[in-house]
């Protein structure tokens, strides 16, 4: 019979920061554009967008159906988006600060 490996336990948190390593490590907005394109199915980097082009229009005060409007976002992930903007961890805010250009016009 064939051993196989016993499967380590996971630790969520490090494999996060792990990942969190492996982006904060490229400066190159191609070379994330590549990192994200072989880690995510194409539907995962569509969800990822998606939220990422609906957080200018929350700070400017859009209202969801608006925005739901002009991006095709749908009104519960536009919900999720402003519940982390107003009580998430920071990681908006911060990407928000570090992005030279603003998210839509990328």
């Amino acid at each position: 019979m064939k051993l196989r490996p016993i499967p380590r336990e996971k630790d969520a948190q490090a494999d996060l920061a792990s990942l969190a390593r492996a982006f904060a490590a490229l400066s190159d907005p191609g070379a994330v554009t590549a990192f994200l394109r072989d880690l995510c199915t194409p539907a995962e980097l569509e969800a990822l967008s998606d939220r990422w082009k609906v957080v200018p229009l929350l700070q400017q005060g859009v209202p969801y159906r608006e925005i739901h409007e002009l991006t095709g976002v749908s009104v519960t992930t536009t919900g999720r988006v402003a519940r982390s903007l107003e009580h998430g961890h920071g990681g908006y805010a911060a990407a928000i600060a570090a992005t030279p250009t603003s998210p839509e016009s990328e």
